[in-house]
């Protein structure tokens, strides 16, 4: 499984699924492929360069054997722009660990669409996960020459090919049959009650979840929330800052917001349920219209109040609990929510429409695919 994000304890798609198929199958062995690390990137920016971690057992996976999921984090020692055949040397690279692992012939599951050699290289039965349409972002004119050359290459070799949202189903299945899978929760436990997380601040709390980062998080608009609410509320973020400046972290701060950084997996329930309102300031755009946000099934199953520009997902919920405002209206929207007679963190969780798809069945529905490209003669189309 070549993945776009790591294994570790901010848990996205690729780690439920794949915990999921590890857990309903005792025989099966995977590979998880994290993005390479990036060592002169890291110096540009200021950060201490550091190796990829190489090949290595999972150990922290819960009813798991170690020797089953095995981790793979390699180098990318040059940038493209040097090397230009550096996604073909991490192919070879990715192909090497697969062995070492003692994964002769797997099925390949792609997500990054940088890895799209493997095709070519191997004589695998593939599978391409698309979960972000990457030429709707904001990328330079020679980034989105390679994704569109990498995204033909995995559409016409793949055997198989799953999408995350009804919109990609259109874009991506327009030459090709493709299969829908969106995100979901894990929906027991976000249901489970469990104690207010000591670091969320007393009072009145707005809250997101998720990463800050330009593709998709309205910044100003946050600013305006937090500013609106100076005395209402508090604004909190959990989850990490990408490439946000010096100066946006600095009036974040200014403007009261509370930044609490990444928190596991397993401690997410907790800050949703105790949260007064959950905010969703994400940009309207063509790259979020390919979206199927996770936290649109993590925010639902909490019950708890909502609001959210109308990005994909949230502006077609008929939740009752779900409220839909534009950039312009959204921090008196917030504000009206904290305002309300009534709202407060600490009341029974709403109950949850059926529709909320479960990891559970979107886990039997990859398995499903999965199995067919281990058929006799898996056909790539």
């Amino acid at each position: 499984m070549v993945s776009l994000e790591a294994w570790d304890d901010h848990w996205r798609r690729n780690q439920y699924l794949v915990a999921g198929l590890l857990r309903a199958d005792p025989t099966l062995r995977v590979l998880f492929v994290e993005p390479a690390t990036d060592p002169l990137h890291e110096l540009r920016r200021g950060f201490l360069p550091r190796p990829g971690k190489g090949l290595r057992r999972a150990t922290d996976l819960e009813g798991v054997d170690p020797d089953r999921l095995w981790l793979y984090q390699p180098t990318k020692i040059l940038p493209r722009r040097i090397d230009p055949v550096v996604d073909g040397r991490l192919a070879a690279l990715t192909r090497r660990a697969a062995r070492r692992a003692g994964l002769t012939h797997p099925v390949l599951w792609i997500n990054d669409p940088a890895a799209a050699n493997l095709l070519d290289l191997t004589s695998w039965p593939a599978l391409y996960d698309v979960t972000d349409d990457w030429l709707a972002a904001n990328r330079t004119s020679e980034e989105l020459r390679r994704l569109a050359a990498d995204e033909r290459t995995l559409l016409v070799g793949c055997g198989e090919v799953v999408v995350c949202s009804e919109h990609l189903a259109r874009s991506k299945g327009a030459d090709r049959a493709v299969t829908l899978i969106t995100n979901a929760v894990d929906l027991d436990r976000y249901r489970r009650p469990v104690p207010r997380p000591p670091d969320l601040p007393a009072g009145p709390v707005a809250l997101y979840l998720g990463t800050v980062h330009h593709d998709r998080f309205d910044v100003p608009t946050l600013l305006r929330t937090a500013r609106e609410l100076d005395g209402t509320g508090t604004v909190v973020l959990v989850g990490p800052l990408v490439d946000l400046s010096t100066e946006e972290v600095r009036a974040l701060r200014a403007a009261g917001v509370r930044l609490l950084g990444s928190r596991p997996w397993s401690a997410v329930p907790g800050y949703l349920q105790h949260a007064t309102v959950l905010l969703v300031p994400h940009l309207v755009n063509d790259f979020t219209d390919s979206l199927d946000p996770i936290k649109l099934y993590e925010y639902r199953a909490v019950g708890r109040p909502v609001v959210a520009t109308p990005v994909a997902g949230f502006r077609d919920t008929t939740d009752p609990q779900v409220t839909v405002a534009a950039a312009a209206d959204f921090a008196s929207a917030v504000r009206e929510i904290l305002s309300a007679p009534g709202t407060g963190a600490e009341d029974r969780l709403a109950d949850v429409a059926e529709d909320v798809p479960t990891w559970e069945g979107q886990t039997r529905r990859m398995a499903e695919v999965i199995e067919r490209l281990r058929s006799p003669v898996p056909t790539r189309r």
